[in-house]
């Protein structure tokens, strides 16, 4: 090997045992006047901007303009960096060669447009602890909504069994998280795939809250689409995909009737053009896609750093809050099953939405309370422990933009909330929840334009 190989070669192994920079805000004020550091524990909900991602959303503002409709020499250079964010996103899911990138709004967005693309008949196998994008956009009279699991094998044997019952008939889609938006925990994604193969059912992977925290290969798995946001993978642009095979899609209406989803249309008669074009109607969203391959981009390099960054904070998060007293974790399968780095937790003796609001007022940390969009989850999960009746939950979520101080200080301030209760009055508002009573900081908040 050269010299210059060499260098080469260990400049790379050291950047991608880095971890990729992102937007950190400015300090933020707490209820007493203080101004400090932002804990960000809220990345199951949206994840702070890769400093790659603005740096490509703004590369590619200078020179957008329309896609694969304008013969100007902007035209060709935003169409080409289009469809190279469809390749990079087909790479970072590990799709196959024939596979289609349809770009979406969100996961919401790409699990409606399967939905509306299902074949007549078509029977959905779901288990009640999906997020509601996966849960509701599909026909209620041809939906098996299977309750919440106590384990993988309880989870795999009330799939089997359901999947025998539908034999005869139409192939069924069946769609499963890839980890759960409100504990974290991984599900038996592969094992999910061969007993869906066995009977020739097709499956639907919401990789969500995924594909930040782990790879994803579509091909590997075997599975046939797979869903997931930009906004929780660190390109908060709008901006999400559904990769997978392209038969059902081809087959089904446009998503979005209109310009680029037309081949031909005349008085008589609409065609319409395969591929990701037929459900990308209308002016795309060049900036959300080139935003969300540079986050594709940029996580795939620095993969490992990513992940071992997140297992000391996972490992320090669920062991710190499990030793807190008057404090419970929520898990579907346990406390100690692999999970990417989001814990549900209640205090005993406090609701939820004043532990998360008394985090935010008096510690600077960012967290989420209720039911996070899964709401026979965590009702099903608070009812496992009836003596200590909660309605909701609190969810803390890390990721990259979370430090070892972070988790640290949100430890300390449960154990404190745990103890003695938040240190200032909050009352309940109609509109924004629990506030303290007596807030200085200013309500308005400066516009950006």
């Amino acid at each position: 090997m050269s010299t210059h190989h060499a260098s080469a070669t260990t400049t790379t192994q050291t950047l991608t045992r880095r971890l990729p920079a992102v937007v950190h805000p400015d300090p933020v004020p707490l209820v007493t006047g203080e101004l400090v550091e932002y804990a960000p524990l809220d990345h199951a909900a949206s994840t702070p901007a890769l400093e790659a991602v603005v740096r490509a959303v703004d590369t590619v503002t200078r020179t957008y303009s329309s896609v694969h409709r304008g013969t100007g020499w902007l035209s060709r250079v935003t169409s080409a960096h289009y469809e190279a964010a469809r390749e990079e996103v087909a790479r970072f899911v590990g799709a196959r060669a024939d596979d289609v990138v349809v770009f979406t709004r969100a996961t919401t967005d790409a699990t409606n447009l399967l939905a509306r693309a299902l074949p007549d008949g078509t029977p959905v196998v779901v288990f009640a602890s999906e997020h509601h994008a996966s849960l509701l956009p599909w026909p209620a009279e041809r939906t098996h909504r299977l309750p919440v699991p106590a384990s993988p094998a309880e989870a795999l044997g009330r799939l089997e069994s359901t999947l025998s019952g539908l034999a005869d008939g139409p192939a069924p889609l069946v769609v499963v998280t890839g980890a759960s938006n409100v504990t974290g925990e991984l599900w038996p994604v592969e094992q999910v795939v061969a007993v869906a193969r066995r009977y020739g059912a097709r499956v639907l992977l919401d990789a969500a809250q995924l594909v930040a925290h782990r790879r994803v290969d579509l091909a590997a798995l075997d599975a046939d689409w797979v869903a997931f946001s930009g906004h929780k993978l660190h390109a908060p642009f709008g901006a999400g995909a559904l990769v997978g095979r392209r038969d059902w899609l081809d087959a089904a209406d446009p998503y979005l009737a209109g310009g680029g989803a037309s081949a031909a249309v005349s008085e008589a008669s609409t065609t319409w053009t395969t591929g990701a074009a037929r459900h990308e109607g209308g002016s795309p969203n060049v900036l959300g896609a080139v935003a969300l391959a540079a986050a594709c981009a940029t996580v795939r390099r620095h993969r490992g750093a990513l992940e071992a960054h997140e297992e000391r904070l996972t490992r320090r998060l669920v062991e710190g809050l499990r030793a807190v007293p008057g404090v419970r974790t929520h898990s579907v399968f346990g406390d100690d099953h692999d999970r990417v780095p989001v814990v549900a937790f209640t205090v005993d003796g406090l609701d939820s939405g004043l532990v998360a609001a008394a985090l935010s007022a008096e510690h600077g940390i960012g967290v989420r309370a209720g039911k996070f969009c899964a709401h026979l989850l965590v009702d099903a999960l608070l009812a496992r422990d009836p003596k200590r009746p909660h309605a909701t939950a609190v969810r803390a979520s890390a990721g990259l933009a979370t430090t070892d101080e972070h988790v640290e200080r949100l430890l300390a301030a449960v154990a404190d909330l745990a103890a003695h209760g938040p240190r200032v009055a909050y009352r309940r508002d109609e509109t924004h929840g629990w506030v303290p009573v007596e807030d200085a900081r200013a309500a308005d908040v400066p516009l950006p334009w």
